[in-house]
């Protein structure tokens, strides 16, 4: 089994070093409880709200700040995948997740599919999802909006994860009472289309006026709910990763096997 944690945090707008060291604390205790795979909050380094590019610009760091080789020293044995904005060496700026473990920074993820204003502020990432061998399994990266896209959880499965990884700041929004965030239900259905694990790490608190869902998710390959964050500050499951490995819903019926990609020829078509 394979215990995977979202550490729930709510990162200080701005305050750089402030959320780094939240971070990596957060990384350390949940190593210490015996997490094998430790999922943070989008853009957990800056905070969210961004007035300009220019204040991107200020918080944006590349990678060789050391909070990757903090992140790498207290994963351990562990993988950690962590949100932060990006700049890249062509001077781009990005909406960023690393893949992390003690041999330093495995994959580097620039989110594809960018919500509202990040429109304005970030670039958008040109390549798919990586799917990163692991000690702890095949561990695929998508960021917050990406899995509303199912072409994208998709390309993840083909490509073999058993687990994806989403960091995610999702805004709270109306909601019936006792109801969780409707994302709950991407994730969900993320999950059972694909026989594949989905921990989804979302963020607390409110930054310049706006709410966060502090929906913390973790689903199991079939497409149910294992743990959520609920009021606290984590997420955490024991899962059996290679439970998504096997892509059967019955002895006839095959995920994979079943797929006519020469049928899905419109989902390319980009003039509507």
């Amino acid at each position: 089994m394979t215990r995977v944690v979202c550490c729930q945090l709510e990162p200080r707008f701005g305050a750089l070093e402030e959320n780094c060291a939240a971070a990596v604390a957060a990384v350390r205790e949940a190593v210490a409880a015996g997490a094998d795979v430790v999922v943070l909050p989008e853009l957990v380094t800056c905070g969210y709200v961004f007035a300009s590019a220019e204040e991107v610009a200020a918080l944006a760091i590349g990678l060789d700040h050391p909070v990757f080789t903090r992140w790498a020293e207290a994963a351990g044995g562990a993988v950690v995948v962590a949100g932060f904005a990006e700049r890249a060496e062509d001077g781009r700026l990005h909406n960023s997740a690393a893949l992390v473990d003690a041999s330093g920074v495995r994959a580097v993820y620039r989110k594809a599919h960018r919500w509202d204003r990040e429109q304005l502020l970030f670039a958008a990432g040109d390549a798919p999802p990586p799917v990163v061998e692991t000690a702890h399994g095949r561990i695929g990266v998508v960021i917050c909006y990406d899995l509303g896209f199912p072409e994208w959880p998709r390309t993840a499965a083909l490509a073999g994860a058993d687990l994806l990884a989403v960091p995610t700041n999702w805004p709270r929004g109306p909601r019936p009472e006792g109801q969780p965030p409707l994302e709950t239900a991407v994730a969900m259905a993320a999950a059972r289309a694909n026989i594949m694990a989905v921990a989804c790490c979302d963020r607390t608190g409110t930054e310049r006026g706006q709410e966060f869902s502090g929906g913390s998710v973790i689903v199991g390959a079939d497409g149910w709910v294992v743990a959520t964050a609920g009021d606290g500050d984590r997420a955490s499951a024991d899962l059996d990763l290679t439970a998504s490995r096997d892509k059967r819903y019955t002895e006839l019926a095959h995920l994979l096997g079943d797929r006519r990609p020469e049928l899905y020829g419109a989902l390319t078509v980009t003039d509507r």
